[in-house]
């Protein structure tokens, strides 16, 4: 089985409650690690990046309405490498994206959503959001669409805004 094909959710190894709270989704969710990286340069695909913690009512429900979606599944197991974060056994890796997070967007909160270059330098930023775009807040299907096309004929500006956006976090605090 080829990396492009091979189907597998690695989050039922972890000791984190978080991580194995979400071993059941149809994400084949990585945990935070090189092989994840390694992975995303190889394929060159963007990282998805999920961070949350077991206790957060916001994280359940993004977990419940888009990481058991099989169309936001799809979405992600084919154009990103899924990275999924527990805060509170990484609180370096979630300061970092918080505070980018915060840079970018005003606000930062979790579950936290970043999509970012296979280096980990984010390029996009958010928190909760639906399978699809309902009560004016953009939907998961419609943001993983238009990225990965971003990601395909866009690449330098989305390398800049990436570029743009470390800066900002650096200035901040330092990244993991």
């Amino acid at each position: 089985m080829n990396l492009q094909t091979q189907q597998i959710n690695r989050l039922a190894e972890s000791d984190s409650p978080y991580l194995i709270q979400h071993a059941e989704n149809p994400v084949n969710w990585f945990p935070w690690g090189e092989e994840a990286f390694t992975q995303a340069r190889e394929l060159d695909r963007p990282i998805f990046l999920s961070i949350g913690y077991s206790t957060c009512h916001w994280c359940h429900v993004m977990a419940e309405e888009s990481f058991e979606d099989e169309e936001v599944a799809n979405l992600l197991n084919k154009r990103f490498v899924p990275i999924k974060v527990d805060r509170e056994e990484r609180p370096d890796i979630d300061m970092f994206y918080i505070n980018a997070c915060q840079a970018v967007t005003g606000s930062a909160g979790w579950p936290l959503t970043a999509i970012c270059t296979p280096e980990g330098h984010p390029f996009f930023l958010g928190t909760y959001f639906p399978p699809h775009t309902k009560q004016g807040r953009l939907g998961l299907v419609e943001i993983l669409t238009s990225v990965s096309e971003q990601w395909k004929k866009s690449r330098s500006e989305v390398e800049q805004t990436a570029r743009d956006i470390m800066a900002r976090a650096k200035s901040i605090v330092t990244p993991p």
